[in-house]
């Protein structure tokens, strides 16, 4: 098995099985795979797109490429949000104090910036003195005391995500539904909350410049939680 094989393959419009995911997938986490041959697959996949089949591997061997996050600590349910992002959003401000006000727990883990548009984390940062990079101790703390907390994505956590994730950002392929969809719920599959809440922008500020595209990557996303036996809204 080998990278160009693989390039080939998906190139010609075919299928990857779960082993050649897992060995890219790998072998680009482990460093033995160049960005450039990643690169060009990520193209492929761009173009040729993925069946929902490829689309789950992908996503449950990202989720298992780093820490699960154990959320064991904070009591009740514990509810994580997601917004696909877009100019202006801040859905995450408003959302996650009223899941907290309403007695459930909101522990969050938010990107930064991608592609044309800045991430939650992004923006509170520019806060003065706020701290978006809180040990895991701290993080259950902060939920347990308020309901609420909101860091930056554990490097750790989904490490083939993060990778791919800036990748994507400079090779112009971050607006395809597989990929996206495969990154945001490989981070929500390892980040130990009981169900997710996805907020699907669409719209010319979004990746997703259509209602049909829209609906088509929140269907994607809910099939995957569904296979995955994790609870998940859209």
């Amino acid at each position: 098995m080998n990278m160009y094989d693989l390039i080939t393959k998906k190139k010609r419009g075919e299928a990857l099985s779960r082993d050649e995911i897992a060995y890219w997938i790998g072998g680009y986490v482990a460093g033995t795979i160049p960005d450039y041959q990643v690169s060009a697959l990520l193209m492929a996949i761009y173009f040729r797109g993925m069946t929902a089949a490829e689309t789950t591997a992908l996503t449950e061997t990202m989720a298992a490429s780093g820490d699960h996050i154990d959320l064991s600590a904070i009591p009740g349910h514990k509810i994580d949000k997601h917004s696909t992002g877009g100019v202006g959003d801040k859905t995450t401000l408003i959302v996650s104090p009223v899941v907290a006000s309403c007695g459930c727990s909101a522990p969050k883990m938010s990107g930064r910036g991608l592609g044309h548009t800045g991430g939650t984390v992004d923006k509170l940062e520019s806060i003065p003195g706020f701290r978006t990079n809180l040990p895991q101790e701290e993080f259950i703390s902060v939920v347990k005391d308020c309901g609420l907390s909101l860091i930056a994505q554990a490097g750790t956590l989904a490490r083939a995500d993060k990778l791919l994730y800036a990748l994507r950002d400079v090779t112009a392929t971050v607006d395809s539904i597989p990929l996206i969809a495969s990154s945001i719920m490989s981070k929500k599959l390892a980040s130990g909350a009981d169900a997710v809440l996805l907020d699907v922008k669409v719209g010319r500020g979004a990746f997703m410049k259509t209602l049909e595209e829209a609906r088509t990557l929140a269907e994607t996303m809910v099939a995957i939680g569904k296979s995955a036996d994790f609870p998940t809204a859209a």
